[in-house]
């Protein structure tokens, strides 16, 4: 079989797939069309693989999902660390502070305003 694709993504998951049929090849001793000619599997076993499979890749997407949320709690760590050793309390950050600061500069506007007018 010729493959026409000059697309590198459809060639690497080709070539993964090409990998992967070998080693099941090695695992189970046959290929998957000479498990249906020798009728080792029929349409029901070849539906509950698939079901196992999609379970497994549930399994991993859940496991990447708290990778992910680690990595990301352990990012910001590191960022509040960096701030710190910089001296800095890393409230400019913080938009309510920000907030903050301008509403008490307001306020002592407002008071210096009437202690004028008084």
């Amino acid at each position: 079989m010729k493959i026409n694709t000059k697309d590198e993504i459809v060639l690497s998951v080709l070539k993964k797939m090409d990998q992967r049929s070998i080693i099941g090849q090695e695992k189970y001793g046959a290929t998957m069309m000479q498990e249906i000619q020798g009728q080792e599997k029929d349409l029901n076993r070849f539906l509950v693989d698939v079901q196992e499979e999609l379970m497994d890749a549930l399994l991993y997407i859940e496991a990447a999902k708290r990778c992910l949320s680690d990595e990301i709690e352990e990012a910001m760590i590191n960022r509040i660390n960096i701030v710190g050793q910089n001296g800095n309390d890393g409230l400019h950050y913080d938009e309510d502070h920000n907030l903050d600061v301008v509403l008490n500069d307001i306020v002592k506007d407002i008071e210096v305003n009437e202690e004028n007018t008084l």
